[in-house]
């Protein structure tokens, strides 16, 4: 007998959803907004959960990962009033069973509950046999939990994986954990560096050779597709393969066997292939630049690594596993960062990721000498800077954005008296939740200047008269601002 929670506004959806529910004889309960659905949530557990997009405290979208998190790890089934392509996708996305349009036939809404209960009541009764070695992964955060779970599912089958992330996410790690938790754990783990590949050599450094095969082929050499037999192939930054190349491996992908330079018979090797990239295959295919079949084939299992700028929490955790990991490295008594440290962390964008991260922390640990406690000032001045132009960056686009918010509502009521246009603009940047002071200076320093130009059509003497401003430092403050006089 399963329990489910349905979350929609409308009680005639309600009623016919628990009508349902009861005839297949499982439980049910209703809430008809999202605060007394998500307190429901977290009170008790649920197999699966109906989740209205449109209610009248929020998008339940919004709430997806919240509900999949719960303590009962529910199904959920999205629900809306509409064809909503671009909510569909984002349901999908976010982990979601499936995606039902509003009003449903009785037939399908019991079919995808069925099926959906299925699934849930089979992934429970499986989670507990699988015991994953998840040395040096790290992270609590829901973005990267779900990553877990599919390294259980490839760790268990034999099946091609593709690991798309940006660079320094820890492709070659996740994959390395898929090996160590399957059951080609005791065999080989070749990595191949596609980028390097050339289309002279590719043949001999895939498929090996026979001695005299080639000019400058003085012995036997085994390619490391025979050295990855009965272990995992894993092709590192497949993207950067050439399209000969994709060609030649798409062979040995579908037999499974391979010819080396020189030798007239072919080999089997029994591998299982992980590829992984930080491009992005499709569009490549799209273009001519990826093979759509070569494609089809990697991405059985398809596990997208989340960059750490979207890892919310990660970063302490992160940060305090590598100190610890430096401190047995260097034979020192272990450190702690100061909140200070984690500030500056939380605070920058990480284009370089959990790579980036760990060797900043390395260095700031190096540079705190004997000292047992990490603060900010043990960062290097070269990315202190650095970080600080990355959050003035931020700063200045939230400004900018706020600010374009305002005039494109000034601009859909009648034009205002110029005094009132200002006034509206420095009411409206007040209206929301309030900016930091300095942010909103510069806000409306900046919209200051504007009016100004526009006022006093661009007169330099009128606008220095009125502002009280040196014409240095109005000259001074328009390149500030980005502002063409």
């Amino acid at each position: 007998m399963g329990r489910i929670l349905i979350i929609d506004d409308d009680v005639q959806v309600c009623e016919t959803i628990e009508s349902l529910i009861a005839r297949a004889g499982h439980d049910s309960v209703s809430a008809y907004n999202l605060k007394d659905g998500i307190a429901k949530v977290h009170e008790s557990d649920f197999d699966l959960v109906f989740l209205d997009i449109s209610l009248p405290d929020g998008n339940g979208l919004d709430y997806l990962q919240q509900v999949k998190d719960s303590h009962g790890e529910p199904e959920v089934i999205i629900l809306t009033g509409k064809g909503d392509a671009d909510g569909a996708e984002l349901a999908i996305q976010g982990g979601a069973w499936d995606f039902l349009v509003k009003p449903s036939s009785v037939k399908q809404i019991s079919l995808t509950m069925s099926r959906a209960l299925d699934f849930h009541t089979e992934k429970q009764s499986t989670a507990h046999c699988v015991a994953l070695n998840l040395d040096n992964i790290v992270g609590k955060s829901s973005e990267i939990k779900s990553c877990y779970d599919l390294i259980a599912h490839a760790s268990g089958s034999d099946a091609n994986v593709l690991v798309n992330g940006e660079t320094g996410t820890g492709k070659e790690l996740f994959a390395h954990t898929i090996h160590k938790n399957s059951k080609r754990a005791d065999k080989n783990f070749v990595v191949v560096d596609c980028a390097s590949l050339t289309e002279t050599l590719v043949e001999s450094t895939l498929f090996g050779h026979k001695r005299g095969a080639f000019t400058g082929a003085q012995s036997d050499r085994k390619g490391l597709i025979p050295l990855a037999d009965k272990g995992t192939l894993f092709l590192d930054e497949i993207g950067e393969m050439p399209l000969a190349v994709q060609k030649s491996f798409l062979r040995v992908l579908q037999e499974r066997t391979y010819r080396p330079v020189g030798e007239n018979k072919e080999f089997k090797s029994d591998f299982r292939l992980i590829g992984a990239t930080n491009r992005d295959l499709e569009a490549m295919a799209a273009k001519g630049d990826f093979r759509q079949d070569l494609l089809y084939r990697l991405q059985t299992i398809h596990i997208y690594l989340p960059p750490l700028r979207d890892r919310e929490g990660d970063i302490r955790e992160l940060t305090t596993f590598h100190l610890s990991r430096l401190s047995s490295q260097y034979g020192v008594p272990p450190k702690v960062a100061n909140s200070d440290f984690y500030d500056v962390l939380n605070n920058y964008d990480w284009p370089g990721n959990v790579r980036q991260l760990f060797n900043i922390v390395e260095q700031a640990f190096v540079a705190s000498g004997t000292g047992n406690t990490i603060y900010a000032m043990h960062l290097s001045d070269a990315l202190r800077i650095k970080m600080a132009k990355s959050n003035l960056k931020k700063s200045n686009d939230l400004a900018a954005d706020m600010l374009n918010k305002s005039v494109a509502a000034e601009s859909e009521e009648e034009a205002p008296q110029p005094q009132s246009a200002f006034s509206a603009t420095v009411a409206n940047l007040l209206s929301d939740d309030l900016p930091p002071l300095k942010l909103f200076k510069g806000m409306a320093e900046k919209r200051y200047l504007e009016e100004l130009l526009v006022r006093y059509h661009g007169d330099i003497a009128t606008i220095l008269k009125i502002s009280g401003l040196s014409r240095s430092h109005f000259y001074a403050l328009l390149k500030k601002h980005g502002i063409n006089d």
